[in-house]
This record gives C-alpha cells, structure tokens and sequence, in this order.
C-alpha cells in the first residue's frame, strides 16, 4: 500500500508541481536565486549580529543546513543512483536550482508571518502563514500534524537507521547499541531547547559540511582526468541515453526528485520553521540566506557524495544490492583506502547528530502549534527517543517508504499554499528590489505598509528612517 500511494505522489503529483512551480516562482520573479546569489554572502556576512536571547540570521542559516545536511546526503544520494542511475544526480541539481526560488518565497513568507513570543524570541512556519494569510485553520492543522510526524517520527527513525548501519559496517557494532547510544545523546540534547540546539550547530555544520566537501576534492583530485566523462555520464543518464546504467529517464527523474527533495528539503515547508526564529530587518533577506542553504546542501554536499561513489569504480549496476551508505563507504575506501569508512562514519555521525536535534524541534514546533502544555511536550520527547531506538532496528525499505510519504503529502500541502500566497512573496520581493534600488544597504521591512495583512507588528517595529526613504511600496505592489 505504501508502494502505490508513494508511486502515485511521486511519479506523477510532486514531479509537477516541484519542478513546475520552481520555474514559475524562478521565472515571475526575474530569477531572484540568481540575481542575488552574490548578496547571499554578503547578507551572510552580516547574519551574525542578533538581540540577546534571540537567533542570528547565521544560526538559523546554520540550524536549516543542519537540517538540510543529514542521511539524505551520504545514504540518500546512493540510493538515488542505485534506483535511478548516475541521471538521478542530475535531476537532483535541477531540483535544487529551482528550489532555491521556492525556498526564498517560504522562507520570507514565514518571516512576514512570524509571531513574538512572550519572551522575545519568535515562533513561525507555513502552519503561521497558512492560518495567518490564508485564513484557512484545516490546512494549518494538517500542516503541523504532518510535520510532526515526518521530521518529529518518520525522518528521525530514517537517520538513526542510516547511522546504526554505517557504525555496524564500519566497526560491527551492533544496530541496537547504536540506537541505545543515540536515544541517550538524544535524550540529553533535546531538553536545552532551540538555543542550545543553534549554538551546537553554528559550530559543528561549518566544520562537518567543510571537511566532507574537502574529501571529495581529494577524491576529485586523485580521479581528476575521469572528471569531465563522469559528468557527461550524469548527464546522458539524466536523459535515458547511457543504456548500460539501469533505471531508464523515468527512474532518474522520479529517483532524483524524490531524494533530491529529502536532502535539500526546498518547498517542503521545513527550513521556514527554523528561517521564521531569526532577527532580521526584512523578510526577503532570510529569504536569500535561506537559498544558499539549498546550494550548499545539494549543489556541494550532494554532488561531493555523488563524485565519490562514481569516481570510485566501485558504482555499476551489479552493484545495485549495496545498501545506501554501504556503498558510499565502500566507494571512499576504494579510493583513499579502508580508513575511508571510518572517515564516512565519523561524518555520517555528525551530520545526524544536527539532524536529529533539528528534526525534533520541528516536531516540537508543529506540536505548539497545538499546545504547550509540559506534559504533552514531554510525551512527544519520549516517544521521540523511543523512534530514533525503533528506527536503528528496522530495514531500508520499510524506513524509507513511510519517510517518502509523509514528506510526499506535507510538501503538497505546503507548495499548494505557496502557491496561493505567491502575490505576498511578489510584493515582499519588490519591496526589497526598491529598497536595494534606492541604495539602502539593509533593507527594512515597514510594517505600516503591510497594513492589510494579518501580521504581528511587534515583530516589525516600524523604522521610519529607513523606511522613509523610498516610496510606500507595500500595497502599492501587491498586484
């Protein structure tokens, strides 16, 4: 059953409306991914600064890479080429590039929709600008019950699978051992809350995502003259055109789709959770921040693990019964030799570590939405606990296919609501166009011209001095 419902998500609805609605948010927006790919760095350079008790724009940049850059990029990425060939890879970057447009308009949507909390910091997410500007309850419910059961369940047992397999392959720990051990950390973690859970990522994704990207290049380095046929065979994979690769261009692009959006997670309405927590002057510019997450979760990290399993030569379509992360181990041993797979465990560890914790808070945050009462918070911790144990017993399949489903079905509901509030992105855009037009060097978000809109003002202190300076552009543009 769960073989056909994902068949008919995935091959048929999210295919289209991923890929068609990323060009249509790509296209209507004059390619702002691309247009203000430079100022990525530069408003990075600039998300370090934040109110005492309050995320940076880093740190929330640094929790949603965190999140982004898990199981998906080691495990995921070869399991995409298992199924759907080299092509897969492909039609992953494809995914990327115009999710990096879906993932600026979630992103500055949930920041125009945030909410302050009591204690000054910020709650938000597609449930917030679904109920906020859509007006419509239902679908903010079965948004937040979604969520919390692909990243607070599904996703956390699908990386404590991957990591116990990688730790029994490596050093034959037992699987059980490994989900002991990981209930514990994750016991232990998850009680200091989203600051402590930012304040380990800021630290540990820059090092882990930098140091696996380095391996690559080592591989790339060693292999360098099968660089350029290696790419040419993702390529020609892509389009059906290398027979001798199984899956066929159905299974690439279903497979690269698929596993595409579990690793880089653009338009599943997760990273605007954690993008919505953040400090920032305006909406857009955690939209930007936000994109480069993507670019560096697939276009780096991912294309690094897909380098490494085909430069390797240990890839061929014999090879198709290597389990996911086996085969990314074996490939890195191949190369640099048996100390490879430590090295990927070590990174894989890591990697899930953030992942985890990052997973739990979006389930914690789905359940607010609901209520905050202690005792229901601390059954959900338990029961998290319990499935990141229950997930380092279970089998490839059986993980990945509940995984695929819920996240098929939270991101239909979340890219049918971007797509209705896609006039608010529009306008929000433009409002930051103008101001970067106008030569303001941080763009301001007015509130006074969001006065239509249901939005919490304390959130947006108007900053006339700023604001001043150009015309009023927010409801002059919302058309």
């Amino acid at each position: 059953m769960l073989d056909i419902l994902n068949d008919l998500i995935w091959s048929k609805l999210l295919i289209v409306m991923l890929v068609g609605l990323g060009l249509y948010f790509t296209i209507r927006s004059g390619f702002v991914q691309f247009r203000y790919f430079g100022s990525m760095f530069r408003i990075f350079g600039q998300a370090f600064k934040r109110k005492p008790g309050q995320l940076s724009s880093f740190q929330a940049l640094m929790l949603s890479v965190a999140g982004r850059v898990g199981a998906g990029n080691i495990a995921g990425v070869a399991v995409a080429i298992m199924l759907g060939g080299p092509g897969a890879v492909f039609w992953m970057w494809v995914v990327a590039l115009v999710g990096m447009a879906t993932s600026y308009f979630e992103c500055s949507l949930a920041q125009l929709y945030k909410r302050r909390e009591a204690d000054g910091s910020y709650r938000g997410g597609p449930a917030f600008y679904i109920l906020h500007g859509l007006r419509q309850r239902w679908m903010a419910v079965l948004f937040s019950v979604l969520l919390l059961v692909t990243f607070g369940f599904g996703f956390n047992a699908l990386q404590s699978f991957t990591v116990a397999s990688s730790l029994h392959d490596t050093f034959g720990v037992p699987t059980y051992i490994s989900g002991v051990a990981l209930a514990v950390i994750m016991g232990v973690i998850i009680f200091g809350g989203i600051r402590r859970i930012a304040s380990i990522a800021d630290v540990l994704v820059p090092i882990m995502a930098f140091t696996y990207i380095g391996m690559a290049l080592v591989v790339i380095g060693l292999n360098i003259e099968r660089v350029p046929g290696t790419l040419t065979l993702i390529v020609r994979s892509a389009f059906g055109l290398e027979s001798a690769f199984a899956g066929g261009i159905g299974a690439a692009i279903i497979m690269g789709v698929k596993r595409g959006l579990f690793s880089n997670e653009a338009g599943l309405g997760s990273a605007p959770n954690v993008a919505a927590v953040a400090e920032v002057k305006h909406p857009s510019a955690q939209g930007i921040v936000q994109s480069l997450s993507v670019f560096i979760d697939t276009l780096l990290v991912c294309t690094s693990t897909a380098l490494i399993i085909l430069l390797s030569g240990v890839y061929s379509p014999e090879t198709a019964e290597v389990a996911g992360v086996v085969l990314t181990q074996t490939a890195l041993a191949a190369v640099v030799g048996e100390w490879g797979r430590v090295f990927i465990s070590i990174a894989l560890m890591l990697f899930v570590f953030t992942t985890l914790i990052y997973n739990y808070y979006l389930g914690e945050n789905a359940l607010g939405f609901f209520s905050t009462r202690r005792a229901l918070i601390q059954g959900y911790r338990a029961l998290v606990i319990a499935l990141v144990l229950w997930g380092s017993l279970q089998d490839l399949g059986t993980v990945f296919a509940f995984a695929d489903l819920t996240m098929g079905l939270l991101a239909i509901v979340n890219l049918v609501a971007l797509a209705l509030l896609f006039k608010t992105g529009l306008r929000l855009m433009r409002d930051y166009d103008a101001q970067v037009r106008a030569g303001i060097e941080q763009p301001v978000l007015d509130a006074r011209d969001y006065a239509d809109l249901d939005i919490d003002h304390s959130a947006w202190p108007a900053a006339p001095t700023q604001a001043s300076e150009i015309p009023a552009t927010g409801t002059a543009l919302q058309n």
